[in-house]
């Protein structure tokens, strides 16, 4: 897929969508810039149904600490599991995606 990029002014700043560049292996991608804000959402599928009468939907939301400039230091040199902060955001996001999906959709 080639890169597509769509720009438009929102509130007074560029707001910039581009898709078919990064997370090739997702069943699609797209990063937007908003100010000095950068968003990466890649969404993936898979082809087999799931079993069972619930939607599995999976959020997850992760905000590096290299991008506000922190680098972790000492013996652990790893992110570490999600913060309480992180785990309610994506529970933000979740709620209101998944009304969106057509009744019966696995």
């Amino acid at each position: 897929m080639a890169k597509q990029v769509f720009q438009t002014t929102f509130a007074g700043r560029e707001l910039i969508v581009e898709t078919g560049q990064v997370a090739k292996q997702a069943n699609g991608s797209v990063v937007v810039r908003y100010g000095e804000s950068t968003v990466l959402t890649a969404a993936v599928m898979s082809k087999k149904m799931a079993t069972g009468d619930f939607f599995p939907l999976q959020v997850n939301y992760e905000e590096k600490m290299y991008a506000a400039g922190k680098f972790p230091g000492g013996f652990m040199k790893r992110e570490g599991r999600p913060s309480t902060d992180a785990t309610l955001t994506a529970r933000l996001i979740d709620r209101p995606i998944r009304p969106m999906f057509a009744e019966g959709f696995r």
